[in-house]
């Protein structure tokens, strides 16, 4: 069904919901999406949005999960679908895969350019900007049947270079294209919002305006999120977030009561009749908030006890009191089914264990397995920009040039890399002396952690969860290096490691090599909560290795097209990103802080001299 109409014909005594999910980089995260979907269906959402990978990225997985929950859950599904690196034929097909999926819904965007643009060129040149989306849309009879929606963004597009009223009139032409309603980036300054929804109606733009809201999961990803969609943040939340940032349950317990009071302030003006959810394709906090407002309902249907009797008519009773044995199992199954994982809090059974037992993810390093696994990254906006590249990391010509720019960032010369989105952590500074030797030897560190024996889960460097527990970290440094330095690392390994010591090493071509036997899995961050079950929040195994190795390959690739062609820079760079490994390399001995270095640095034969 068309959401316009949906929204038209919406009759429930509260506000309608929208979810979004983004598709997961590996096949076990995708499954465990489907499951959680499931599950977030019974809240009963007006329809789930699905994100689109630039340039085909993630282009197949976006079909293949929209037509799912479209086709095979039946939940109404609105469709992403971006103008970059889209040919007209590409535009085509996408168009027909969702119109034989079933999808009746598309929000057109512009999105980001696709990593290695130089900077954001069309290949086709009538798709330049998301009008010119809905306009192809809408005027072509093969496609116009589609209720496109499009984007706003109430605090300023992190790209454009216009103010406010010149970006409602970009919105307004978006609309008068044949746009049927509007969602919008996430944000935290309701205030802001009425104000600029103000705005928007009074250039004429009546369409449905869907707010985007985002509950806080943990500080970290908050700030991540928040900085990749250029989101304003009201001084008064991060004074709020100060004194609990080091105890992730109480920001997700934050998280959730400040949407419900944004969505409260939001919808009780009457010009907001819904809002959508994005989920970083988590669910227990989208629950609590629906649940809080009183919105949720029950999940299991109230059924009055009858009597079984077989066959039903030697009951002396009425219909609705009397039930056949075989209709009482399947009425007693569905009730079980429906009520699955919803009722209950963290850490209580295996069953409720699939709605939560990912409740803490770690970004990248979390587990391939979740379908939250991967640095959240709304609407796939772009994390570095050509500006900040030639700004902060100038114009690298050797490799000389580049081990100074990873030392700088070490000595807090610089905030960020390309690789490191911001400033050196805390708890890198515990193995400082160690990053730095393996950085001045050419060995460009991109991740880290310490070795960690029980720390209280509150701790401001290394805590995180709830509070009350103890946190464990095993010892581990990823960094790019020559292929002889892979071959004399292996050398070591398998001399010297006594099976205490782990690595992945892989290359732009494909090849992965590791003492990881075939589907071996290392956990190297994991906590002790009271009442849950032990959590694993950072797992490092082949496919989360081979994930972040194809981005993190991408990256040079990016950082290297901010430079001309056959230049000095962009030579450097392609020659770094063809011929460098990535290499991760983890010391199992957590009660020793200096295992790995010990490893690494001493001996016969130090690998770092």
């Amino acid at each position: 069904m068309k959401i316009s109409d949906k929204i038209a014909q919406y009759t429930d005594g509260h506000p309608y919901y929208t979810f979004e999910f983004f598709p997961p980089r590996t096949d076990q995260g995708f499954e465990n999406l489907l499951l959680r979907i499931s599950r977030l269906s019974t809240l009963k959402p007006i329809a789930v949005s699905i994100t689109w990978g630039a340039g085909g990225s993630t282009m197949h997985r976006s079909l293949d999960l929209a037509g799912l929950t479209q086709a095979e859950y039946g939940i109404d599904t609105i469709m992403h679908l971006t103008c970059t690196n889209m040919e007209q034929g590409t535009v085509d097909a996408a168009l027909r895969a969702a119109k034989e999926r079933g999808i009746q819904n598309i929000l057109a965007l512009r999105g980001d350019p696709p990593r290695g643009e130089e900077y954001w060129i069309p290949t086709d040149p009538r798709f330049q900007h998301a009008v010119d989306l809905v306009s192809y849309i809408k005027s072509t009879p093969e496609f116009s049947d589609f209720c496109v929606g499009v984007a706003a963004y109430p605090d300023g597009h992190t790209e454009s270079e216009h103010d406010e009223d010149r970006e409602i009139e970009f919105l307004k032409a978006k609309i008068d294209a044949g746009a049927d309603f509007i969602v919008t980036q996430l944000f935290y300054d309701t205030d802001s919002f009425i104000r600029w929804l103000k705005k928007v109606r009074a250039k004429g733009i009546q369409v449905p305006v869907i707010p985007g809201i985002m509950p806080l999961q943990t500080y970290a990803s908050f700030l991540r999120v928040t900085k990749l969609c250029g989101t304003k943040i009201p001084q008064s939340l991060l004074d709020d977030l100060e004194p609990i940032k080091h105890d992730d349950q109480k920001v997700k317990d934050y998280g959730v009561k400040l949407a419900i009071n944004m969505i409260k302030k939001l919808t009780d003006g009457g010009d907001v009749p819904g809002v959508h959810f994005c989920t970083l394709n988590l669910e227990k906090s989208v629950q609590r908030v629906l649940e809080g407002l009183g919105w949720a309902g029950s999940s299991v249907s109230k059924v009055s006890n009858k009597l079984i009797v077989d066959p039903p008519e030697a009951a002396q009773l009425s219909d609705d009191k009397v039930i056949d044995p075989h209709h009482a199992a399947d009425s007693a199954t569905n009730q079980l089914t429906k009520s699955t994982s919803l009722e209950h809090e963290v850490g209580k059974g295996e069953v409720n264990s699939a709605a939560t037992w990912d409740e803490f993810p770690n970004g990248r390093f979390g587990d391939f397995k979740s379908p939250a696994y991967g640095d959240p990254n709304p609407w796939n906006s772009s994390q570095i920009s050509r500006n900040q590249a030639l700004n902060e990391w100038g114009h690298p010509k050797t490799p000389s040039d580049l081990t100074t720019i990873f030392l700088d960032y070490l000595h807090s010369k610089l905030s960020t890399t390309p690789f490191s989105p911001a400033p050196l952590s805390p708890e890198s500074m515990m193995i400082f002396s160690h990053l730095e030797r393996l950085t001045k030897n050419g060995w460009w560190t991109v991740g880290s952690q310490p070795a960690v024996n029980g720390a209280p889960s509150e701790d401001k460097v290394v805590g995180w969860g709830p509070k009350g527990g103890y946190v464990y970290q095993k010892c581990f440094v990823e960094f790019f290096v020559e292929k002889e330095d892979v071959e004399r690392i292996e050398k070591k390994v398998l001399e010297k490691g006594g099976g205490w010591v782990d690595y992945f090493a892989g290359n732009l071509s494909g090849i992965c090599r590791t003492n990881v036997p075939e589907g071996g899995r290392n956990a190297v961050t994991w906590g002790v909560f009271p009442g849950q079950e032990i959590a694993q929040s950072t797992i490092i195994e082949k496919e989360s290795f081979l994930a972040w190795k194809e981005e993190a390959f991408s990256i040079w690739a990016e950082w290297a097209s901010y430079y001309p062609p056959a230049s000095p820079e962009r030579e450097l760079l392609d020659g770094i990103r063809t011929r460098r490994w990535l290499v991760s390399i983890v010391h199992h001995d957590f009660q020793n802080p200096d295992a790995l270095w010990t490893f690494l640095f001493d001996g016969d034969d130090p690998l770092i001299p």
